[in-house]
């Protein structure tokens, strides 16, 4: 199983030290792939809650976010061979060609390392910021990811939609990878696991939000979808982004423990089980625990966990 980690990219964690820092030993330990993800703003009184906090609101890291693609670009420049992959870009924030463009020069310059996530966000205050309507998100994605593939693929590249138009046009570079980056889509809503299939994605780049039993049904319902569709099932893959949080004694209170926390050992496990679903790569994020603060126990913590994936 391929094992990823998450850049120090938010708050006082994200300058240039600590990137080349830890980019550098994460390719010197083994690790497969390094990750980032995209947020625009944090809003003081936000439209939409956040979905992962009882409050609604961000946490406070949020605040200071490095721009992702500009952050793998730098990271790119200093290192060799590790997988660079976004998790996620909330495509609709951008404009197909020109995101489609900074992929594509990335995945030339870092000669093929690139890993497009997307997703559609869920942010009404971020949608505001970018001058995009809230309503008919999907239906805008499923263009948007037309006409990105298109920008990738396509010797000439026209596209007529309902929300894009691109006249008849040379668009370079082209990815290095054939037949184009690989788009791993995130979001967990029915429709996510149909476009998924629908619109041929490498994959779903999910988290784990509650018990790991609810990752083989969602398995099996992209599995099912793609079946349905006369598609290969085997051809959609599942990229799983983890919160670590470890600690130095097991559960004892009763309570369900959450996947990926707790000691080394019930984490360990933990990996064993997502291994054992078939899952190929796993990506291991520190964001908002008390690792985060300390990049060279965070990289030397995650290096003991690559045993049980390996």
């Amino acid at each position: 199983m391929k094992v990823g980690l998450t850049l120090p990219q938010l708050e006082i964690q994200a300058n240039r030290q600590n990137l080349i820092k830890f980019s550098r030993k994460a390719e010197e330990y083994g690790f497969d792939s390094l990750w980032v993800l995209e947020r625009l703003l944090s809003p003081i009184n936000p439209q939409t809650p956040y979905p992962a906090t009882p409050d609604g609101r961000l946490p406070s890291d949020y605040q200071t976010v490095l721009d992702p693609l500009e952050t793998l670009s730098f990271v790119a420049a200093n290192t060799e061979k590790i997988s660079l992959g976004t998790s996620v870009i909330d495509m609709l924030f951008h404009n197909p060609v020109v995101l489609g463009r900074r992929f594509a020069t990335l995945d030339v310059l870092s000669e093929g390392r690139m890993i497009c996530g997307l997703a559609i966000g869920w942010s009404k205050d971020e949608y505001q910021a970018s001058n995009i309507p809230f309503k008919n998100r999907g239906k805008r994605a499923d263009e948007f990811l037309d006409a990105l593939k298109s920008v990738w693929s396509d010797d000439v590249v026209e596209f007529k939609g309902e929300f894009y138009t691109i006249p008849a046009s040379k668009i370079g570079p082209k990815p290095i990878q054939k037949p184009h980056i690989p788009i791993y889509l995130g979001g967990f809503s029915p429709n996510t696991f149909s476009r998924i299939v629908n619109y041929d994605a490498n994959g779903w780049l999910g988290v784990p939000f509650g018990p790991l039993e609810q990752l083989k049904s969602t398995a099996s319902t992209i599995r099912n979808l793609a079946i349905r569709a006369n598609k290969d099932p085997n051809a959609f893959k599942i990229i799983l982004l983890t919160y670590l949080n470890i600690s130095d004694t097991k559960n004892s209170d009763g309570k369900q423990r959450f996947p990926m926390s707790g000691t080394m050992e019930e984490i360990g496990n933990d990996i064993k089980e997502i291994k054992d679903m078939g899952i190929g790569h796993v990506v291991f994020s520190h964001f908002f625990t008390p690792l985060y603060g300390n990049i060279d126990q965070t990289i030397e913590t995650s290096k003991q966990l690559l045993q049980f994936a390996k």
